[in-house]
């Protein structure tokens, strides 16, 4: 019996993780997925050019300003993410979410998703699931256009439009200020 350095289990342990997160493996699947283990899968993933072992998204409403945290305002902006957050997943259904939190520690309310996209796939050239943005998004009608309407930049500014559909229930209306600062 051979035994692995630790670094390489962990990084098994996380492509499980991964593609478990994806529902519903057939025996079949989880075959193909040994074999590809075996290739180093997880590795292929993370240091490849296209995808990415997961993504995150960071949803605001408002500035230090208008919402600070601490605010009567910021509790309405937590509220609204809130409501957002408990949609996103049936909005999404080929982005698997693995973790959500609301922040309310720093100046403005601010919402972090981070999921795994996969896509189903004819499963005759690997697993019948695998890891894509690119074709989770253009599963859900997000097809790239031109170099800055991408997939990533149509599904961002539609999930936006569902924030500001509740923002409006509250009546509060989105000022688009067109920055996309890091966090």
């Amino acid at each position: 019996r051979k035994l692995h350095a630790r670094s390489v289990l962990k990084k098994k342990i996380k492509l499980c993780a991964i593609l478990l997160c994806m529902h519903n493996f057939s025996d079949n699947d989880m075959e193909k997925l040994l074999e590809e283990m075996k290739e180093d899968y997880y590795e292929k993933i993370a240091s490849g050019k296209q995808e990415k072992t997961f993504h995150e998204v960071i949803f605001q409403i408002g500035d230090c300003h208008n919402s600070n945290a601490k605010t009567r305002d910021g509790k309405i902006a937590a509220e609204i993410l809130d409501e957002f957050m408990k949609g996103f997943q049936k909005r999404n259904p080929n982005l698997y979410v693995f973790s959500a939190h609301l922040h309310m520690d720093e100046a403005t309310p601010h919402l972090h998703i981070d999921f795994i996209p996969f896509i189903e796939t004819d499963g005759k050239r690997g697993l019948s699931k695998r890891v894509s943005l690119k074709s989770a998004l253009g599963a859900q009608g997000f097809y790239g256009g031109t170099r800055s309407d991408t997939e990533w930049n149509q599904w961002t500014y539609s999930e936006k439009c569902k924030i500001a559909e509740i923002m409006a229930e509250y009546g509060i209306e989105w000022e688009h200020k067109g920055n996309h600062e890091k966090h």
